[in-house]
């Protein structure tokens, strides 16, 4: 039994995650790892940004704990449990269970040393690493995440994430409208947006003689979500091989955010 670390679950969170995490196998041998002691072994690399060897010896073995981590990445679990709550938490803030409008941008985060798939260079925030392409509700709960190589150009990576949200329409109906910055503009591209998903992006721009920070109507909640993410090391500096795993530590991060609204 692991101490109770600060990024440990309540019990409480822990019912609700349960019940959507997968059975275990029919065959083969059976699951004798507490899989409270896994999530919250997982939760504690992406708080504190340790390598999965350096987990505390009163977790379950790295090995172990990594290894539902790849299995859970691989087969979509995450994903399918990270949009399941956020239905759970629309409803219960009063919101229909799917999103009608968001807010999308960008986020270019560097690199460790030892990454080199899907790594490149922005220009414009002068940063060698990936770059995040994150849809969100006006909640600021998360639609769609795309992770990519920093060099990659915003319209390009737009599109790479508007696919995953064309691939999943019957999951957003309703979506319809959303909010982007100056770097997305483009008539050609707009266009293309609409005929494809039926999706009006509209531009908010930062005023012209504005100085320092300014709170943009709408786009502010992709913002805040940047800062919940923030909130853990293992997401200030891209450490995963693959882009992949990178988005199912964003996934894993919003389950915690969410879990904490619901228990």
């Amino acid at each position: 039994m692991s101490s109770d670390y600060a990024s440990h679950l309540t019990r409480d969170q822990w019912e609700l995650l349960f019940s959507l995490l997968p059975g275990p196998k029919a065959t083969g041998r059976p699951r004798t790892v507490d899989l409270y002691e896994v999530f919250n072994a997982i939760l504690y690399v992406l708080a504190t940004g340790c390598a999965w060897s350096l987990l505390p010896k009163d977790f379950p073995p790295y090995s172990t704990v990594y290894y539902y981590f790849r299995q859970w990445k691989n087969d979509q679990t995450w994903k399918r449990v990270h949009d399941h709550l956020v239905e759970w938490v629309r409803v219960a803030e009063d919101h229909h269970p799917t999103p009608s409008a968001g807010a999308l941008d960008s986020q270019t985060v560097p690199s460790a040393v030892m990454v080199s798939q899907s790594v490149g260079y922005d220009g414009g925030k002068k940063i060698k690493g990936r770059k995040r392409f994150t849809l969100v509700d006006t909640m600021g709960l998360l639609i769609a995440v795309k992770v990519v190589a920093a060099s990659v150009p915003e319209r390009e990576g737009a599109k790479q994430l508007l696919q995953t949200v064309h691939d999943e329409r019957e999951r957003l109906p309703r979506l319809g409208l959303v909010w982007v910055d100056g770097g997305f503009s483009g008539k050609h591209f707009f266009k293309t947006v609409i005929d494809w998903l039926a999706i009006v992006l509209e531009v908010v721009l930062r005023p012209k003689k504005a100085k320092g920070f300014v709170l943009l109507p709408r786009r502010w909640v992709v913002e805040r979500t940047y800062g919940w993410l923030h909130w853990c090391r293992r997401l200030n500096v891209d450490y995963e091989r693959l882009p992949e795993s990178s988005e199912a530590f964003i996934h894993i991060a919003m389950i915690r955010v969410m879990l904490r609204r619901l228990a």
